[in-house]
């Protein structure tokens, strides 16, 4: 029996240190802020800076537009459009073709 226990203690720390290891790596990669985390944050980041590249893209086609009604480069073109647009008028000998 007293061979049994001081066996056991042998065997105690190891499995403490064994299971204190499994604990730690386990939460290093699945944890809240483990490696699956990062690489899952990574792919938001991604798909977000994807976003952010089509807002961008669209932010400068419209200020550009804007640009062209502005009175220091009054496009006529643009004035035309815009104003056919707005107020729906158009001559009898024109085809109106609605877009975007």
């Amino acid at each position: 029996m007293h061979q049994i226990r001081r066996r056991a203690c042998y065997a105690v720390v190891p499995l403490i240190c064994t299971s204190v290891l499994g604990y730690f790596g386990y939460h290093a990669v699945q944890g809240d802020r483990g490696m699956s985390a990062w690489v899952n944050l990574g792919q938001q980041i991604k798909g977000v800076e994807a976003r952010i590249a089509v807002n961008k893209s669209e932010l400068d086609r419209l200020e550009h537009r804007v640009s062209l009604l502005r009175n220091s480069g009054l496009s006529r073109d643009m004035l035309d459009e815009r104003s056919r647009e707005v107020l729906g008028l158009a001559h009898a000998d024109e085809l109106i073709i609605l877009g975007k």
